[in-house]
C-alpha cells in the first residue's frame, strides 16, 4: 500500500513553512447520489479536455502544452482563496530554502540599485564577511558575467549554489580606483530569524522576523545571552517582537508560545471533517522564570505570528502592545506532486486560538492600541489592508476586520510601541492591561 505525504504550511507569503503530515488511503463507496455527483464531474472533465484540445488546435501561435495545463491548474486554485495555489518546481525548492532557514551562498545581504547589485551589509562570520566584502560595494560581476540586466532574484540565485563550490565577484568600491576582484568559496549560510540586544540594563528585547527551522533555538539563545548579559535577578521583564513577521513553520510557532507556558493548549487545526482536528499543548518550563512578557504586533504580524500572539494573550501570559494583526487564520497543505512537478499549496483547515477563537479575516486587538507617528511622505503606504481585503478569502465566523497600521519607525528612539513596552516593564507607565491578570486566563 503506498503512503500519500503532505505538507501543512503556514503563512501569508509564499515560502513560509510546513510539518510533515502522513495519511493512509481510504476506499470510498458512492451511493445514487453520490454516482450522479460524478457522473457531472466527469461531464465537466470532458469538456475541460474538449477546450483544451481546440485551443492547442486552433490557436493563432503553437501553444505550449505544459504552460496550457500549468494555466489551467493556477485558474483553478486562484478561484478557491488567496492562499491556495500551484508551485512550479522552482518555487518549491525555493520554498523549502526559507523554511529550512539555511542554504549554500556567500553571506550578504543585497540590494538592487541602478541595474546593479549593491552589497546592504555583510552577514558576520560568513564567506563574504571573511574576504572583506563590504557595505555599499557594488557587485558588477559574477564569474565574469555582467550583472546589469538581470533581475535581483536572478543574481542572488547566482549567488547561491552548493558548499564548498567558488565564485568570482567582480566589485566596484568608492575611493578605489580599479574594480576589485575576490573569489569566495561557498559555505552554508544561515538565515538569522531571531535578533536580540539589552535596552539599558534591565529590559529584554528580542526581535522574531519569521519562523523557520533555525527560530527556535535562535530564541533560546537570545533568551540565554539576555539572562547572562543582564542578570536573572535584574531583568524586569522581556520584549517580544513580532511586528511585520509574515509567519512560517507552525511546530516553530508552537514551540516559541511554549518557550514562554508551563501547559495549556497553544491552537488548534480544525478541516472539514471533525476527525482532522489536531491540538496543540505546552509542556512544562518557561525559559523566562515567569519574568514579565510583552509582545508587540501590528498589521503586518501574520499567521504563525498570531498563533503565537494568541495563544499567550489568551493564557494571560503576555500583553500585546501596538495595533491589529493581518487576520490570517488559515492553514495551508503543501502536496509535492513527483519528481519535476513542483507541488499544490491547498487550504485544507482554520486553526484556532486556546480560547476557541478564529482570527481569520479578524485578526487580533491588542490589550494597548499604540499607533505610530508617521512620516507624511509614508502614510499612504503604511497601512496593511489585512486578510479581509483580499478577494475570494474565507469568510470570518462573525464580523470581519479590515487593515491595520503597519509602519515600524526605523529609528528605535521614535518607536511609540517599544518605548510604551519598556516603560510598562519598568513600571515608568501604568496600564489596567499590564500585567494580566492569570485568574481571566483560558482554563487549562
Amino acid at each position: 500500500m503506498m503512503r500519500k505525504t503532505s505538507l501543512i504550511f503556514l503563512g501569508v507569503l509564499a515560502g513560509v513553512g510546513f510539518t510533515l503530515l502522513a495519511t493512509q488511503p481510504r476506499t470510498v463507496y458512492l451511493g445514487s447520489s453520490a454516482k450522479a455527483a460524478a457522473s457531472d464531474t466527469y461531464r465537466q472533465l470532458n469538456l475541460f479536455g474538449d477546450v483544451f484540445e481546440r485551443v492547442r488546435a486552433d490557436y493563432v501561435e503553437k501553444p505550449d502544452d505544459s504552460k496550457l495545463v500549468q494555466s489551467a491548474i493556477n485558474g483553478m486554485l486562484a478561484g478557491l482563496d488567496p492562499h491556495s495555489s500551484y508551485m512550479d518546481p522552482k518555487s518549491f525548492r525555493d520554498m523549502q530554502v526559507q523554511t529550512r532557514g539555511e542554504f549554500g551562498g556567500l553571506g550578504i545581504e543585497v540590494t538592487m540599485e541602478d541595474g546593479l547589485v549593491k552589497v546592504v551589509a555583510p552577514i558576520d562570520d560568513t564567506p563574504a564577511a571573511k574576504a572583506g566584502i563590504r557595505a555599499n560595494d557594488i557587485i558588477t560581476k559574477l564569474d565574469d558575467e555582467q550583472v546589469q540586466g538581470l533581475t535581483l532574484n536572478q543574481a542572488v540565485e547566482k549567488m547561491r549554489g552548493p558548499v564548498n563550490t567558488k565564485i568570482k565577484l567582480t566589485i566596484v568600491r568608492k575611493g578605489v580606483d580599479k574594480p576589485i576582484e575576490v573569489t569566495i568559496v561557498r559555505d552554508v549560510i544561515r538565515v538569522k530569524s531571531v535578533r536580540a540586544h539589552p535596552e539599558g540594563d534591565d529590559v529584554g528585547y528580542i526581535r522574531i522576523t519569521q519562523f523557520n527551522e533555525q527560530t527556535t533555538d535562535g530564541l533560546k539563545k537570545a533568551i540565554s545571552d539576555l539572562t547572562s548579559q543582564l542578570g536573572a535577578d535584574k531583568i524586569k521583564g522581556f520584549v517580544i517582537d513580532l511586528r511585520n513577521n509574515p509567519g512560517g513553520l507552525l511546530d516553530q510557532a508552537v514551540s516559541v508560545a511554549d518557550a514562554f507556558l508551563d501547559k495549556g493548549e497553544i491552537v488548534s487545526t480544525r478541516g472539514r471533517n471533525a476527525e482532522e482536528t489536531q491540538r496543540f499543548n505546552a509542556r512544562p518550563g518557561d525559559l523566562t522564570k515567569g519574568k514579565p512578557l510583552i509582545v508587540l504586533i501590528n498589521g503586518g504580524s501574520a499567521s504563525a505570528s498570531e498563533i503565537v500572539a494568541g495563544a499567550l494573550q489568551d493564557h494571560k501570559r503576555a500583553t500585546l502592545v501596538g495595533t491589529r494583526s493581518f487576520g490570517k487564520g488559515s492553514v495551508q497543505t503543501i502536496i509535492p506532486l513527483g519528481a519535476g512537478n513542483g507541488a499544490l499549496r491547498l487550504t485544507t483547515a482554520r486553526y484556532y486560538t486556546p480560547s476557541g477563537r478564529s482570527i481569520q479575516a479578524k485578526g487580533i486587538t491588542p490589550d494597548i492600541k499604540v499607533l505610530e507617528d508617521v512620516p507624511e511622505d509614508l502614510k499612504s503606504r503604511t497601512d496593511t489592508k489585512g486578510e479581509a481585503s483580499l478577494p475570494g478569502h474565507l469568510k470570518a465566523e462573525g464580523t470581519e476586520e479590515s487593515g491595520s497600521q503597519s509602519y515600524v519607525p526605523p529609528d528605535e528612539k521614535d518607536d511609540r510601541a517599544l518605548k510604551e513596552a519598556i516603560d510598562l516593564l519598568r513600571g515608568a507607565t501604568t496600564d489596567a492591561a499590564f500585567p494580566p491578570n492569570p485568574k481571566a486566563a483560558v482554563p487549562n
